[in-house]
């Protein structure tokens, strides 16, 4: 019975990895036969646990979503990352009673030796105040749901001056940066990709027809989201072609954003408020870069470089 058990437990574990698994599979795995493997399965199904199962050569078995949340298997690092992660969750309004309940369960069957590698790691390490205002946990999921089902979605959005105005949009993603939420979306009135702020937005019912998926605006919508966030703030704003490692120019301005273009170039998406400052910001990359714009920028940039060469000219006379 202690075998089986065990071997139970140890099916379970890998039928909770998200991919099909044929029999002979997993009968190496758990050094049975696949009669035996079928067997675990019809046992584990009589637990509630609705292990799907499709027919033929290239058939296999997973693990399905059922009516109830069966027990999950974790693994130690698994264990330690889910429990770090309710106890320092942050910017979400509503699920803290939550969060703290889900951890007291978790911590109640934690292992000695990976309760104590908790809160060791939590002992030293100091939370940073939030850095903007929490979403509603609703708000999230109805966000979600709608990314999820690619239904058209209508909000009322308040803008940064209190306008509060009606969007109807194709959403597409969420994006967490800056501690703040944000949904990528496609504005239908605009006819144009827009970023908006989660903790504004306001979600109406019932959400519009489904819509077929376009191409997203970057590959890398962290970084698009970044940039814009970075971008709309200054009065002047360029796109900066930099001679240099993305990594090296993100480490030297930590508030832009960085976009590589290979591994020696890199486009910087930087502003200030006047065409000065930026160009004598753009000095301090010590690295070549390429400015085409805006017009102000360049001449700016042009009027420096002119100052500099001056400076190190021999004097007439």
């Amino acid at each position: 019975m202690t075998d089986t058990s065990a071997r139970l437990l140890r099916l379970l574990s890998l039928l909770q990895t998200p991919r099909d698994w044929s029999g002979p599979e997993l009968a190496e795995r758990l050094a049975v036969t696949t009669r035996t493997v079928r067997n675990d399965v019809e046992r584990l199904r009589g637990l509630g646990y609705p292990v799907h199962a499709t027919p033929g050569r290239a058939g296999g078995y997973r693990l399905g979503a059922g009516a109830a949340l069966p027990p999950l298997l974790l693994d130690d690092e698994e264990a330690v990352a889910v429990a770090i992660g309710l106890r320092t969750a942050r910017g979400v309004s509503g699920i803290e009673e939550t969060s703290a309940r889900a951890l007291a369960k978790l911590e109640q069957v934690l292992p000695s030796r990976l309760r104590h590698r908790v809160n060791g790691l939590v002992g030293v390490t100091v939370p940073a105040a939030a850095s903007g205002p929490v979403v509603a946990a609703e708000v999230l999921t109805a966000l979600g749901a709608a990314c999820r089902a690619r239904e058209v979605l209508r909000f009322d959005y308040s803008s940064h001056d209190g306008v509060v105005s009606l969007r109807r949009v194709e959403p597409y993603r969420l994006v967490h940066a800056r501690g703040r939420w944000y949904l990528v979306a496609w504005d239908l009135e605009r006819g144009d990709w827009r970023t908006f702020r989660a903790d504004r937005v306001t979600p109406r019912v019932p959400t519009g027809p489904r819509f077929a998926p376009r191409e997203l605006p970057s590959p890398d919508l962290a970084a698009y989201v970044s940039r814009g966030l970075v971008t709309a703030t200054w009065k002047c704003r360029a796109d900066v072609l930099v001679h240099a490692p993305a990594q090296e120019v993100a480490a030297k301005v930590p508030a832009a954003a960085v976009e590589a273009v290979d591994e020696g170039r890199c486009v910087l998406s930087v502003g200030a408020d006047t065409p000065g400052l930026l160009a004598v910001y753009l000095g301090m990359l010590e690295a070549d870069f390429e400015v085409t714009g805006p017009p102000e920028l360049v001449e700016r940039v042009g009027a420096l470089a002119d100052r500099f060469a001056r400076a190190v000219r021999p004097s007439a006379g």
